[in-house]
Order: C-alpha cells, then structure tokens, then sequence
C-alpha cells in the first residue's frame, strides 16, 4: 500500500496566491469603478466575477473530494464545471459585444482569469493546510452516522 505524504504549502506560495487573487479581484473591480459604462452593464461585469469565482472554487472542491475518495455526486460536479465554462461564456460575450478598447477587454480578461486561478490556487492552500494540521482526539459525539463531522 502506497502512503501519502502531505506537505504543506510554502508560506511563498500561500502568500505569491493572496496576493494574485487580490490584484485580479482589486483590479477588476477598480477597472469597473472607472469604466465609463452604465450601471447596469457594470453590475453585469460584477457578477460575472463573483459567479466565476464560486463556480471556479466549486470545480477545484468538486475534484479534489474525488481525489481523496469523498463522494461527490455527478450533478454537483457537473453543475460546477457547467457554471465555470458559463461564467466563462459570459464574461466573453459581455466584452466581444461591448464597446469598449481591445485594451480595456483584454484588461477585464485577463484580471478575470487571474482572479479564477488564484482562487483555485487560494483555495487549494487554504485545504491543503488543514490537512496537514495534526488532528485533535474529538469527541464522537461531534461525528454524524457515517462518521464525518
């Protein structure tokens, strides 16, 4: 039987991860503040990132459970590569139709698909560091009929 070792992230690439998050997410959106665009069409820009981070942090959940051998359902993980490749979709769609620069488009583009990987990247640390927290004696009575918390 193969044993599995589990490192922890290094704190470079935990912090190299915030920081790419955060400068997709804080870029987009000051990108958005300043935008001379409607209401309307920036809150549409707004959720686009929104759903797109979710769904891309849905995907990243979704494959990893299958992974480590946790059960996910076919619908769940369906349903969230199905919402990534629609925000995806959306967000192409948005800008091909905008007028807007080529450069303002590629700008939301590419601070749209930094912020997808970095919350994958993100989200993948924030897990991998709780796997490899040494486990405290719990009490069973915290544990539901088929053994999870």
């Amino acid at each position: 039987m193969e044993t599995k070792i589990r490192q922890q992230p290094s704190a470079a690439f935990i912090a190299a991860s915030w920081i790419a998050l955060l400068a997709g997410v804080v870029a987009y959106n000051i990108g958005l503040w300043n935008a001379d665009m409607e209401l309307n069409e920036k809150g549409y820009y707004f959720t686009i990132l929104l759903f797109g981070l979710f769904a891309a942090i849905s995907v990243q959940k979704a494959v990893r459970d299958q992974l480590e051998g946790i059960p996910v359902t076919n619908l769940y993980y369906g349903l969230a590569w199905f919402s990534t490749l629609v925000a995806v979709l959306l967000l192409v769609v948005g800008l091909w139709n905008a007028t807007l620069t080529r450069s303002e488009k590629g700008f939301y583009a590419m601070s749209f698909t930094l912020s997808l990987f970095a919350a994958i990247a993100v989200q993948k640390n924030t897990r991998d560091m709780k796997n490899t927290e040494k486990e405290e004696p719990r009490n069973p009575a915290d544990y539901n009929n088929q053994g999870r918390l």
